[in-house]
């Protein structure tokens, strides 16, 4: 009998027809990086930005996380993040230990984000976690 089926019945609040195999996160974090950049680069090669926008489900408008009136999205930024080197907490020290990378290492991190207002309040909702949330 599968792990997951006990007394007979299916645990874990899984369908029937649920695989039992998971992604490591960071193997899901790579998955995620290469649909963002993928997405990224179809944004910017798109002739109708909106379109691309509406087809992909990215919301016009949203609820605000507080309660106020609904936000409104205005921008779409895109940025370059450059990961140089490494810092963790230190065992027995309030320093971090910091391994900078040798150049072959560095790396490049595209990220995207949505930028939403309303007369209230102004949030942006990351490309990577709307990613992440649609592939749960």
């Amino acid at each position: 009998m599968p792990h997951d089926i006990v007394n007979g019945h299916i645990g874990h609040n899984h369908a029937a027809d649920h695989l039992h195999s998971h992604l490591k996160p960071e193997d899901e974090a790579a998955d995620i990086q290469v649909l963002c950049t993928q997405f990224i680069d179809g944004f910017r090669d798109a002739k109708d930005k909106a379109a691309y926008l509406k087809i992909a489900n990215i919301p016009l408008e949203m609820p605000c996380t507080s309660g106020g009136p609904d936000l409104k999205l205005v921008d779409v930024s895109v940025t370059s993040e450059w990961q140089v080197g490494t810092a963790s907490p230190s065992f027995g020290s309030p320093e971090l230990s910091y391994l900078p990378f040798p150049g072959d290492m560095i790396s490049e991190r595209i990220n995207m984000a949505f930028v939403y207002v309303s007369t209230k309040r102004r949030e942006e909702m990351d490309l990577r976690q709307f990613l992440a949330d649609k592939t749960q």
